[in-house]
C-alpha cells in the first residue's frame, strides 16, 4: 500500500517540479503584466477549498464564498492576481474546478524518556501527503432567489504521516487520512443538494464557487443542504485560519481542536443543515450522523441513538471603526456508542481489566457535547487577527477528530501587498490544548486512545506554535515552508519538545 501511494506521488511531484521550473523562469515583471491582463472582476474571483478537512480560505482581499457579506475578508483590491489556473465562466449552470495539495514534512529527533505504541516518534523522519479533488456542481436553472445547487466532488488522498499519525493531540498535517490503509484510490468526497429559499428580492454579489456557483444570493435568505460534506466546510470557519492548502497544516490551529465533530476516517459524514442567513448575521443547525466505532470508516445510520447535532450563532461586526470583524459561537451535541475514562480506569485498578481500555465499556446513545468560540478582526488593510477558544466535558472517550477537551488559540496573517505580492501570506499562531482529569489518568496509567498512548504520563498542556509563508508563483500555483514547534507532545512533560518542518506546494485549476 505504501508503495503504491508513493508510486502515485513521484510522477505528479515530477510534473509539479517540471511547472515550477517553467514558471519560476517567467521574468516577475512578466508575471505581474500576466496576472494583471488575466485578472477577474471582484465578483468572480476564484475561493481556494480545503480537503480532506475542508474549510473555506478567502481569497486574499476578495470577499468570502460562503458569506458574500462576510466583514472578516477584506475587499478586493485592483491588484488582486490570479489564483487559479482557469478562469471560472461568471454565471453559468455547472462548476468544474480541482486541486492538488502535496505536503513533504520532516522531523528532527528529540528527547523522550520511553515511547508507547501510540507514541510520536523520537527519531528522525520525514513523510509525504498529497490530496487531489474533482469539484463538480450543477444549477438546473438560472433562478437566484429559488437556486438549487447539485454537488458531486470526488477525491484521492495518499501518503502517510509522521508517526503514522500518531502521538499528537496537534497533529502536523491536516491533510493526512487517519488510517493509511485505506489508500490512495479515488472516492466520493461529497455528494448532495443545496437549496436556496430567498426571503426578499434584494440580492448581492458572491464569489462563484465549487459549494455556492450562482453569482449573487438573496440579502435574507435561507439555505438548506442534504448530502455528504464536511462540517467545517460550514461551521467554525475563518478566513485566517482554516485551510491546509494556503494556510497553516496543524490540526488544532485549522480547527477548534475541542470540536469532536461528527465525521469518518476521512472527515466526511452525511446530514443535513438549515441557515439562516442575514445581512449582519447568520444562524445554522445541523443534524448528521456518527461513526460505529471512534475514527471509523463506516457510520452508524441508527439515527434515533448515534447522531451529531451542531449549531452556530455568526454575528458580522467590528471592534475597530471602519474595520471588519465576525464572530461565531457553537455548540455541539453527539451521541454514539461511546466509552467512558472513569468506567475504564475504574475497572483496571478493580483488577477487571489488565489495562485501562475504554473500549470495552461503552454505552449506546452516550453523550458528549462541547461549545467554542471562534473570531476574527481586521486591525489595518492587510493585518488581521483570530482565535479560537474550545471545551467539551471530557469524561466520554474523544471518538471522532481528535483528542482535545480544551483549547486556545490566538494568531494573525499579513497580506504580501505591502510589498507588491497580494497573494502572499506570512502567519503565525499558538495554540494550547488541554485533557481533563479523567482522560490524563486513563492514559497515565497505560490506557490508548486512537490517536494518543505512551504507556505512561506526566502531565502538562500541549502547545503548539505554527508560521508559514505563502508564496504565489503563477496563476493557481502556490508554495509554502511551514514550521511549527510542539512543547510536551501528547501531553506529556517527559517527551519533547520537537521541530517540525514541511514544505508544500499547491495547484489550482
Amino acid at each position: 500500500m505504501f508503495r503504491a501511494s508513493h508510486r502515485l506521488l513521484i510522477p505528479f511531484a515530477r510534473t509539479l517540479l517540471l511547472a515550477s521550473i517553467a514558471f519560476a523562469a517567467v521574468p516577475a515583471s512578466s508575471q505581474s503584466s500576466i496576472t494583471d491582463s488575466l485578472a477577474p472582476t471582484p465578483h468572480s474571483q476564484f475561493v481556494i477549498v480545503k480537503s480532506p478537512n475542508i474549510a473555506l480560505l478567502h481569497q486574499p482581499e476578495a470577499q468570502s464564498d460562503r458569506k458574500p457579506d462576510n466583514p472578516a475578508t477584506p475587499t478586493a483590491s485592483p491588484e488582486t492576481p490570479t489564483l487559479t489556473n482557469f478562469t471560472h465562466p461568471r454565471d453559468s449552470r455547472y462548476w468544474v474546478s480541482g486541486q492538488a495539495n502535496i505536503i513533504y514534512q520532516g522531523r528532527l529527533p528529540f528527547h523522550s524518556m520511553y515511547e508507547g505504541q501510540n507514541s510520536f516518534r523520537n527519531s528522525a523522519e520525514y513523510k509525504t501527503s498529497m490530496v487531489g479533488t474533482l469539484y463538480t456542481a450543477l444549477r438546473p436553472t438560472r433562478s437566484i432567489r429559488y437556486n438549487t445547487d447539485l454537488i458531486l466532488d470526488f477525491e484521492t488522498a495518499a501518503g502517510r504521516g509522521l508517526g503514522q499519525a500518531l502521538g499528537l493531540a496537534g497533529f502536523t498535517n491536516l491533510d493526512v487520512v487517519r488510517n493509511p490503509n485505506l489508500g490512495s484510490v479515488p472516492y466520493v468526497a461529497r455528494y448532495g443538494i443545496h437549496q436556496v429559499i430567498g426571503l426578499t428580492d434584494d440580492t448581492t454579489e458572491q464569489q462563484a464557487g465549487p459549494f455556492t456557483p450562482a453569482p449573487k444570493v438573496p440579502v435574507r435568505r435561507i439555505e438548506l443542504r442534504v448530502g455528504k460534506m464536511t462540517l467545517p466546510d460550514f461551521f467554525d470557519v475563518s478566513s485566517v485560519g482554516s485551510d491546509s492548502h494556503l494556510q497553516f497544516m496543524n490540526w488544532t490551529v485549522d480547527n477548534n481542536g475541542a470540536w469532536d465533530y461528527a465525521a469518518d476516517t476521512r472527515g466526511y459524514t452525511v446530514g443535513g443543515m438549515a441557515e439562516y442567513d442575514d445581512r449582519a448575521w447568520s444562524i445554522r443547525y445541523g443534524l448528521f450522523a456518527m461513526p460505529v466505532v471512534a475514527n471509523g470508516i463506516d457510520m452508524d445510520w441508527a439515527l434515533s441513538r448515534a447522531h451529531a447535532q451542531n449549531g452556530e450563532l455568526e454575528m458580522r461586526h467590528s471592534l475597530i471603526r471602519r474595520r471588519k470583524g465576525v464572530e461565531r459561537l457553537l455548540f455541539y451535541a453527539n451521541r454514539a456508542h461511546m466509552g467512558t475514562y472513569r468506567e475504564a480506569v475504574d475497572a483496571y485498578l478493580a483488577g477487571v481489566n489488565s489495562t485501562p481500555t475504554i473500549t470495552l465499556h461503552k454505552h449506546f446513545g452516550a453523550l458528549k457535547y462541547g461549545f467554542g468560540y471562534n473570531t476574527e478582526q481586521e486591525l489595518t488593510a492587510h493585518l488581521r487577527v483570530f482565535g479560537r477558544f474550545g471545551w467539551n466535558e471530557g469524561q466520554h472517550e474523544s471518538f471522532a477528530y481528535t483528542e482535545v477537551d480544551e483549547t486556545v488559540e490566538a494568531g494573525a496573517d499579513y497580506s504580501g501587498a505591502r510589498w507588491h505580492r497580494p497573494a502572499d501570506r506570512a502567519a503565525i499562531a499558538v495554540v494550547s490544548n488541554a485533557i481533563k482529569r479523567d482522560h490524563q489518568n486513563y492514559l497515565r496509567l497505560g490506557g490508548l486512545g486512537f490517536l494518543l498512548g505512551d504507556g505512561k504520563l506526566n502531565y502538562g498542556r500541549e502547545n503548539i506554535v505554527e508560521s508559514y509563508y505563502t508564496w504565489h508563483a503563477w496563476r493557481g500555483l502556490f508554495y509554502s515552508v511551514d514550521v511549527q514547534h510542539i512543547d510536551n507532545p501528547g501531553y506529556n512533560r517527559d517527551r519533547g519538545p520537537t521541530w517540525v518542518g514541511s514544505v508544500r506546494a499547491h495547484v489550482d485549476f
